[in-house]
């Protein structure tokens, strides 16, 4: 039994008796000498690759990504008798300290901090005495009402620790009800409480139903000092709306660490609106406990169990 490997990762997991790792270039074609594995793990693949992998492996039973969008890996085109298991919860904590970071760095006015220190500006504006909450701005946690709208492992990882720092913290997800100790409310009725949300931070996967769903209407829905959060994917925002919302000061700032395309062109205007921080589809990129996912559900696999993450298809 085999499984390979991609090379963009080091990995070492721990495999069943009779089993083989082999790493093989996650940028190119199955090489021949492999056709035969019975697992593949993708990380930083190309479409070439799984393109191959779909066409070639016809004993192929697991696709075990470490990302939690499988949606590249969907499209390729797997048998339908390929089990094709997410990564999800691999990137929990890293892409909600990351999503901490673009929150506290808009909340405690960073970027202007920093232009002032280019400036060699000891700015009066942005220190010293202060009101806690200013009209028209939001410069704390303490009270604040986030929305984190996608609220899966990541959501629910982020939503404690922006508790203790004194924000009021509810989720949005397909249904409502209580997940990890969060009130969630029904994405029907997203737009209802957009007008008492200052943050919104937004974790939804890049489906048909959540393309460009942060449009118009979800940011004028918004108090002009909100802030909005994307560590999602890019596509679920409408960037020609964010931008005109920015420029035209109907809300507050925004944070994306996802764009739609990826890379975003030099030349695409979002770049140069105001009050915006871009970060390169940074939050992710670092699976934490990859090698015991990937032993964990090669063991089910062999053992008849439940294979943890199965994508829908």
């Amino acid at each position: 039994m085999k499984i390979l490997l991609p090379d963009t990762i080091p990995l070492d997991p721990t495999l069943p008796e009779g089993w083989e790792a082999v790493t093989i270039d996650a940028r190119a074609e199955i090489p021949a000498a492999h056709h035969d594995a019975d697992a593949l793990v993708v990380w930083g693949a190309s479409r070439r690759h799984l393109a191959s992998a779909a066409e070639q492996l016809p004993e192929l039973k697991l696709v075990q990504s470490l990302s939690a969008g499988v949606d590249g890996i969907l499209a390729a085109g797997f048998h339908e008798d390929v089990v094709i298991a997410a990564g999800a919860g691999l990137h929990s904590l890293t892409v909600s300290e990351h999503a901490l970071a673009l929150l506290l760095s808009l909340v405690r006015r960073l970027p202007e901090s920093r232009e002032a220190q280019q400036r060699h500006e000891w700015s009066s504006e942005l220190g010293g005495l202060q009101p806690l909450h200013p009209e028209g701005r939001l410069t704390t946690l303490i009270g604040a009402r986030v929305l984190i709208w996608g609220f899966g492992q990541i959501g629910q990882t982020l939503a404690p620790t922006l508790q203790a720092l004194g924000a009021e913290v509810r989720g949005a997800a397909r249904s409502a009800g209580n997940r990890a100790g969060f009130e969630v409310i029904a994405e029907k009725t997203v737009h209802a409480a957009l007008p008492e949300v200052d943050v919104l931070i937004n974790i939804l996967p890049a489906t048909e139903q959540t393309s460009v769903i942060v449009g118009r209407e979800v940011l004028a829905a918004l108090p002009d000092h909100a802030l909005l959060i994307n560590v999602g994917r890019g596509a679920t925002v409408d960037q020609v709306a964010l931008r005109e919302a920015l420029e035209a000061g109907t809300l507050g700032g925004a944070a994306v660490d996802v764009t739609d395309p990826e890379p975003l062109p030099a030349e695409d205007p979002l770049w140069d609106a105001p009050r915006l921080l871009i970060t390169p589809h940074a939050a992710g990129g670092r699976p934490v406990g990859a090698d015991a996912r990937i032993s964990e559900n090669l063991r089910a696999l062999v053992q008849g169990a439940e294979i943890l993450h199965v994508a829908a298809r």
